[in-house]
């Protein structure tokens, strides 16, 4: 297998559209951690988006994944259906960047994102903190709509997406 890349992208703003698309059409999510040891930790969980591609999700502070983010905030979220079939026409959405546990206003923002996704939400839950990826990159992977086996790359500064490569697995 050979990896091309290409120049050739939509516009940022389209780049964009489908990055809110991919995230709209799925609510769960994985989430990827480090240990202080170094060692890699996956968590799935619900998941609310903003407007700066920011994920917000509802955890236990003692959770593995929280006491990773405290101690190193690098983290990776991966949206995707899981009901899709090998040979359909694949998508989904890794998101990378800096997390967090929120309090104070950023928390009761994010819980507004989360129970505006969630109408089943209704908060009081004691045990549980918000925590938000800042998102600082992106891999969109939509073969409808960017072509077979190709990913393209973005950066995301203040809300907006900027291309940064495209490779197409042939």
């Amino acid at each position: 297998m050979q990896i091309e890349r290409s120049s050739k992208h939509p516009r940022s703003s389209r780049l964009g559209a489908i990055a809110r698309k991919l995230l709209d059409d799925s609510k769960l999510c994985a989430i990827a951690t480090v240990s202080p040891a170094g060692r890699g930790h996956i968590n799935t969980a619900y998941f609310g988006w903003g407007t700066g591609y920011e994920v917000v999700w509802l955890s236990a502070p003692a959770a593995r994944h929280s006491r990773n983010v405290r101690a190193n905030g690098s983290a990776a979220v991966a949206v995707f259906r899981s009901t899709q079939t090998w040979g359909g026409s694949d998508r989904g959405i890794q998101l990378f960047g800096r997390a967090r546990e929120l309090r104070g206003r950023v928390a009761l923002e994010a819980e507004r994102l989360y129970a505006k996704r969630f109408r089943a939400y209704e908060g009081d839950l004691p045990a549980f903190r918000f925590y938000r990826l800042g998102t600082r990159r992106m891999k969109l992977f939509d073969e409808r709509v960017l072509g077979g086996g190709t990913f393209v790359t973005v950066s995301v500064q203040r809300g907006r997406v900027k291309w940064q490569k495209t490779e197409s697995f042939s």
